[in-house]
């Protein structure tokens, strides 16, 4: 295993927008990424395998649940703490970024912001540890991008309610403690559902032969008849907007993890087009090479501005769903450019394991696909500014 050289970019001097606990957290979580992360990820990607052992560690570097406050066991950071977590994970690998993002914003964040005292404190301490682990269930095998059709539902069968449906493509499945759930009630109104392991006739199977986020656990959700106790609905938000502000959380923590994957890609090319020697002299001397890390550099550091000034918004509680779809879409776009040019850089190294950049480029194709694709994000940014929705009649 060739050893963690990584050195983050910062061309325009950003550390200085950055209080210094953020750069505390951010460091903090830099070196475990180096120590626990990069000296096993790709031994785990080639064998399609989440390494749970690191689980323990994402909890102490504050990957599960950051800005939940610290009466319910998380850390009370702000946003931009949290993006600047995600950023360091995602540098690692995306689809421990995934774990760590499903866990934040998709099952600590509707349980803490939906749900009640007695859920708060019986569910979130155990998460922000990872004694839990959770999942979110909203995606369905005929329902992605309009997840407002869902037909998993539920009936109130007085002292308790049965889940039927199914969800897929869902991280942590496989080994989650618990998931939330949305599934409609007998009048179509879309609700949140604590589902817990154990519970008779559900069950999560694996997903098998993917070519990306391979060292992140995706499986489906099947209720078959579950008999869910009524103190496990979430009582202070129901309707699509509830699963959606969730994934507003997710999106936001995305568009920065995927400046983490770019970096990681860019500093890899950067250091290898140095040692590279072709022709007598580095390629690093070469125009073509040095068009590709100038344009690089470019987009990183327009993508580093704008998740600062969403950070800052987020804290204010004035960002839009509409700005974070941008930030989304531009920074997973921004990475997954740079991650093939970086792959050309290295020629046929660049396809090995023995660099980062093939399986970053790999998972960045999942990223740009999931919590709303690529178009979709275009489609908000469109509808946000004209007023009119494409994407549905």
């Amino acid at each position: 295993m060739k050893p963690d050289l990584f050195q983050a970019p910062d061309y325009y001097n950003l550390d200085d927008l950055l209080t210094d606990e953020h750069k505390l957290v951010r460091d903090s979580a830099r070196a475990w990424v180096k120590r626990e992360v990069s000296p096993i990820i790709e031994e785990y990607a080639q064998k399609a395998e989440f390494p749970k052992q690191i689980i323990k560690g994402l909890g102490e570097i504050g990957g599960f649940g950051p800005y939940i406050p610290e009466e319910y066991g998380g850390a009370g950071l702000d946003q931009i703490s949290y993006g600047l977590i995600m950023q360091e994970i995602e540098r690692g690998d995306s689809g421990v970024r995934s774990t760590s993002s499903v866990q934040s914003s998709l099952v600590m964040y509707p349980i803490w912001k939906y749900g009640n005292e007695e859920q708060r404190m019986k569910y979130l301490p155990k998460l922000a540890t990872g004694e839990f682990m959770g999942c979110f269930g909203l995606t369905e095998p005929d329902h992605g991008s309009d997840p407002g059709s869902m037909i998993t539902n539920f009936k109130d069968m007085g002292d308790h309610y049965l889940l039927n449906g199914a969800k897929m493509w869902i991280s942590n499945a496989p080994f989650a403690d618990i998931a939330v759930v949305w599934a409609k009630d007998e009048t179509g109104r879309i609700h949140g559902l604590i589902v817990e392991r154990g519970m008779e006739g559900f069950s999560t199977p694996e997903t098998h032969n993917k070519w990306s986020l391979r060292a992140s656990s995706t499986g489906e959700l099947i209720f078959d008849n579950v008999k869910v106790p009524k103190e496990n609905l979430l009582p202070n938000k129901s309707g699509l907007g509830a699963p959606l502000g969730c994934l507003d959380s997710a999106r936001y923590g995305i568009a920065w993890g995927a400046i983490g994957a770019a970096m990681d890609c860019y500093d890899t090319a950067l250091r290898y087009a140095k040692e590279r020697i072709q022709f007598g002299k580095p390629i690093a001397g070469t125009q073509l090479q040095q068009k590709k890390l100038a344009e690089m550099i470019t987009e990183i550091t327009k993508a580093q501005l704008l998740t600062w000034r969403l950070g800052v918004l987020r804290n204010e509680g004035k960002a839009t769903t509409a700005q974070i779809s941008m930030a989304k879409r531009n920074n997973v776009d921004m990475a997954i450019h740079i991650a093939r040019e970086a792959r050309q850089m290295l020629g046929g190294m660049g396809i090995t394991g023995e660099y980062s950049i093939m399986r970053h480029m790999m998972n960045l194709e999942s990223v740009i696909t999931y919590e709303g694709t690529h178009d979709i994000h275009l489609l908000i940014t469109g509808m946000d500014v004209t007023g009119i929705p494409a994407f549905k009649s």
